[in-house]
C-alpha cells in the first residue's frame, strides 16, 4: 500500500484484535473470503435502483449478486420466496429500522418498543433516534421480579395504547422470546409485528434460537453480530395483500439512499452462504454454551447476572454491588487493561445516568469465532473477576 499511515493504521488494529480478548456482543470476525468480497471491484460500481430497474447501466452482474444475495438469505432461513420479500440494500441496521417506520407509519404514530435501559434499542423509538423524533414511543419493559419479559403487562400495555406497530427483539435481552405470545398481542390490537433479530440472527440460522418468521409481518437483521458476516442489514417481508415489500423497497430506495454498497451486499452474499453449512451449526450451539459457561462461572464468582442467566449470545453482569461498587464505565475501562474488551450497559432500572451505567455487556460470538470452549470462558471469568476486584 501507497499509504504508509493507513497501513500502519491497519496493521495496528491488527495487532490490537488479535492480542485481546473481544467480548463486545455486537462484534465478530468475518472470514478472509468476507474481507476479500469487501475489498473488490464492486466498491466500483454504483448501482441506483433494484435488479433489473437500475438508472445506470453496466449492472448485469450487479444484479446477479443483489438476487444471489435473496435467494441465500431465503434458504437460510428456510423461507419461501412466494411467502417472503427480502430488501438488502440497507446499509446497516439503523437505517433499516428507520425504513420500516417510513414505509408503514404516518409521522406521529404510535410504536410499541421496549425502553432503551430494559434492553432495547434506540431504533425502538427512543428519543435520541430519529424513530423517537417523528413517531410516539409506547415504551414497555421487563418484570422487575424476574428481570424477564412480562407478557401480561405487555398486553395489557397494547390494549390500553393501541399502537399501529410492535417491535419485538432486543440488544441488551439475554433470553428466549416468546414471538407466539408477541404475535397474539399484535393482532388484539391490530398492529405489525416487526421484529429486530439482529443480534439472534445467527443464532437462529444455527436453530439454537427460535425463529420469528412464522409470526412477524417484518423481520430486521444486521449481517456482523451472529450471523459472521460485514456491516449491513436485511429487511424480510412477508407478502401478502398489503403489499409490504414493495413498501419496504420504496423506503429504502428513494426513501432514505442512494446507490446500495454493492461490495457490503457481496460481503453478506459470502456470509450468508458460509452460515448455511455444517459447522456454522456447531458454532452457533458452541457460542450459547460459551454463554452460559461465562454466565455460571462469574455468578459462582459472586457477580450478579441480569435475570439469572442467558439462554443467547449475551449477557449484563451488574458491576455496581448494589451501589457500593463501580460504573460500567470504570469496569470497561479496568478490562480494557487487562485486554479483555466489552461495553458497559445500562442494566434494567438502573438508577445510573446512561454515560455510566451500573453494568456491562458481554457477549460470546466473536471468541468463539476464534475456538474458544466453554474452559477458556470460565477462565477469561477468572480473569475478568481478578481485574474487577482488584483495587488501583
Amino acid at each position: 500500500m501507497n499509504d504508509t499511515q493507513i497501513e500502519k493504521l491497519i496493521q495496528a488494529e491488527k495487532a490490537r484484535q488479535k492480542k485481546v480478548i473481544n467480548l463486545i456482543a455486537s462484534e465478530n470476525y468475518v472470514s478472509k473470503d468476507v474481507l476479500m468480497a469487501l475489498g473488490s471491484e464492486f466498491t466500483n460500481k454504483y448501482a441506483e435502483g433494484y435488479a433489473g430497474k437500475r438508472y445506470y447501466g453496466g449492472n448485469t452482474v450487479v444484479d446477479k449478486i443483489e438476487n444471489l444475495c435473496i435467494a441465500r438469505a431465503l434458504k437460510l432461513f428456510k423461507l419461501k420466496k412466494e411467502e417472503w420479500h427480502v430488501n438488502v440494500q440497507a446499509l446497516s441496521g439503523s437505517p433499516a429500522n428507520l425504513a420500516v417506520y417510513t414505509a408503514l407509519l404516518p409521522l406521529g404514530s404510535k410504536v410499541m418498543g421496549m425502553s432503551l435501559d430494559q434492553g432495547g434499542h434506540l431504533t425502538h423509538g427512543h428519543k435520541a433516534s430519529a424513530t423517537g423524533k417523528f413517531w410516539m414511543q409506547v415504551p414497555y419493559g421487563l418484570s422487575k421480579e424476574t428481570e424477564q419479559l412480562d407478557y401480561e403487562e405487555l398486553a395489557k400495555i397494547a390494549k390500553r395504547e393501541k399502537p399501529k406497530m410492535i417491535i419485538a427483539g432486543f440488544t441488551a435481552y439475554a433470553r428466549i422470546v416468546d414471538w407466539k405470545k408477541f404475535r397474539e398481542i399484535a393482532d388484539s390490537v391490530g398492529a405489525y409485528l416487526v421484529v429486530d433479530m439482529s443480534h439472534t440472527a445467527g443464532l437462529v440460522a444455527g436453530g439454537v434460537y427460535p425463529s420469528p418468521f412464522p409470526y412477524a409481518d417484518i423481520v430486521t437483521t444486521t449481517t456482523h453480530k451472529t450471523l459472521r458476516g460485514p456491516r449491513g442489514a436485511l429487511i424480510f417481508a412477508k407478502k401478502d395483500v398489503r403489499e409490504l415489500g414493495k413498501k419496504i423497497d420504496k423506503a429504502v430506495f428513494p426513501g432514505l439512499q442512494g446507490g446500495p454498497h454493492i461490495n457490503q451486499i457481496a460481503g453478506v452474499v459470502v456470509a450468508l452462504k458460509e452460515a448455511s453449512i455444517g459447522d456454522f451449526k456447531k458454532y452457533a450451539k458452541q457460542v450459547v454454551k460459551n454463554a452460559q459457561a461465562l454466565a455460571g462461572e462469574l455468578s459462582k464468582l459472586g457477580w450478579r447476572i441480569i435475570s439469572g442467566g442467558t439462554d443467547s449470545h449475551l449477557f449484563l453482569v451488574d458491576v455496581s454491588m448494589d451501589g457500593k461498587g463501580m460504573g460500567g464505565g470504570e469496569a470497561s475501562d479496568r478490562l480494557e487493561k487487562v485486554g479483555i474488551i466489552v461495553n458497559k450497559n445500562a442494566i434494567p432500572f438502573d438508577t445510573c445516568p446512561p454515560t455510566d451505567p451500573s453494568g456491562i455487556r458481554l457477549g460470546t460470538a466473536a471468541e468463539t469465532t476464534r475456538g474458544k470452549k466453554e474452559k477458556d470462558f470460565i477462565k477469561i471469568a477468572r480473569e475478568i473477576d481478578d481485574a474487577l476486584r482488584t483495587k488501583n
